[in-house]
């Protein structure tokens, strides 16, 4: 992508200004490829947040919106790195077989004698070979093929990394690796021939209970959330790793866009299967609600094991303490309140409160209707939990903050 000094001034002096009403209202100006202008300046805006370090770096150029949307964020490429990096062997040889923007290889290629960068996009190519060098990365090579094409004659790496697409063009549930291009779950023992180690990125759409058993050589699995919404599913694939499904870590992380790392939790199907967890009698001072990712992986009776804590119901993961855990890797909130629902009850526990965080946890009502009948407005401090019980009683509890979100 050529553009002129004059377009690139323009993109320069009109870098914080709103896209939409830039494209209303500025004028045209000799040498300025107005569209191409808009293009990079809505994508360095959204790079800030997504990207900061691309964002810093002068000459990034940026592709059309859809790959910014769907390419990964700094805070889960670097998460990706230290994957890679915490594990023991050489580290010669990276190939990205499906690179995209180039978010991942970018972060993960530093670790790497020599890198391969694979897309079959012309125009992400064209991207990649000109941001790599400004970034310092000068030994990516980059080539623009299909990734199935080019892994039958490339030569023996140490690590390769995939990020399959969703074939479902229209947003459909995509829950197999069948689902996805290319289907790793086909190409598994020719990945594992190429390298020891293979590390895919999966949409949290998938079903990572099924792609564990669908796959033979999963040593890991990682369940990656970002400011507790649930970006991505990581899976590690070892050349001798033949571990059963149930006996698989399964790491759950919370990360914050600005690539703070909240607790993370390891356990495996196993565990999770063995764990007595004790329903509570009776609702404690404290409440726990677990990150997206913990709600992901499905880390729901080994909680208690861990943390020393009691779930409200079996199907309401909800769980509570009288000791304060600061270190549970989700929200943690002091209980005010809990009464039912009859009028005078909610009347009580709700003190005249004009306003609240609803939440409903396996309860037979929706946040939008329990909101019209408690008549609360969204905001505030409080928040209020609409459950049920070990006993089978519907519940309503009310709750402050006592920890940020982990």
């Amino acid at each position: 992508m050529f553009l002129t000094d004059e377009t690139l001034r323009f993109i320069r002096q009109h870098a914080d200004d709103d896209v939409r009403a830039l494209a209303l209202h500025a004028r045209t100006l000799p040498g300025v490829d107005l569209p191409a202008a808009l293009t990079q300046i809505a994508g360095l805006q959204t790079l800030r947040t997504k990207v900061p370090t691309w964002a810093a770096t002068e000459g990034i150029l940026c592709p059309a919106r859809l790959s910014l949307e769907q390419c990964s964020s700094e805070a889960t490429a670097r998460y990706k790195a230290d994957i890679v990096a915490a594990h023991a062997g050489p580290r010669r040889h990276l190939a990205d077989l499906t690179g995209g923007l180039g978010i991942d290889c970018s972060l993960l290629a530093p670790l790497f004698a020599e890198a391969d960068y694979v897309e079959r996009q012309e125009e992400l190519c064209r991207l990649a070979a000109h941001n790599f060098p400004l970034l310092g990365l000068t030994h990516i090579r980059v080539h623009c093929a299909d990734g199935t094409a080019f892994l039958a004659d490339m030569p023996p790496a140490d690590w390769l990394f995939l990020d399959p697409a969703r074939r479902d063009s229209h947003g459909g549930k995509t829950v197999a690796l069948a689902d996805c291009e290319p289907d790793v779950s086909q190409l598994e023992d020719r990945l594992l021939e190429k390298a020891p180690h293979v590390l895919l990125k999966l949409s949290p759409m998938l079903d990572l209970t099924l792609a564990v058993h669908t796959l033979r050589h999963v040593s890991q699995a990682h369940v990656v959330a970002v400011d507790n919404e649930c970006k991505e599913l990581l899976l590690v694939l070892q050349r001798d790793g033949t571990a059963s499904a149930e006996d698989v870590p399964i790491t759950c992380v919370n990360l914050t866009k600005h690539g703070g790392n909240g607790t993370a939790f390891t356990f495996t199907r196993q565990q999770e299967q063995a764990s007595p967890c004790p329903l509570a009698a009776n609702l404690s001072e404290y409440l726990y609600e677990p990150n997206a990712a913990l709600m992901k992986a499905g880390a729901f009776r080994c909680l208690t094991d861990a943390y020393g804590i009691e779930k409200l119901h079996p199907s309401s993961h909800l769980y509570t303490s009288n000791r304060l855990i600061p270190d549970f890797p989700g929200r943690t909130f002091h209980v005010e309140g809990c009464g039912g629902l009859g009028k005078k009850e909610a009347k009580a526990l709700l003190g005249g409160l004009s306003q609240a965080n609803l939440a409903v946890r396996n309860f037979p009502d929706t946040v939008a209707s329990l909101r019209r009948r408690l008549h609360l407005a969204e905001g505030g401090d409080t928040y209020i939990f609409a459950t049920t019980l070990a006993d089978g009683r519907k519940v309503l509890i009310r709750a402050v903050r006592t920890t940020v979100s982990s």
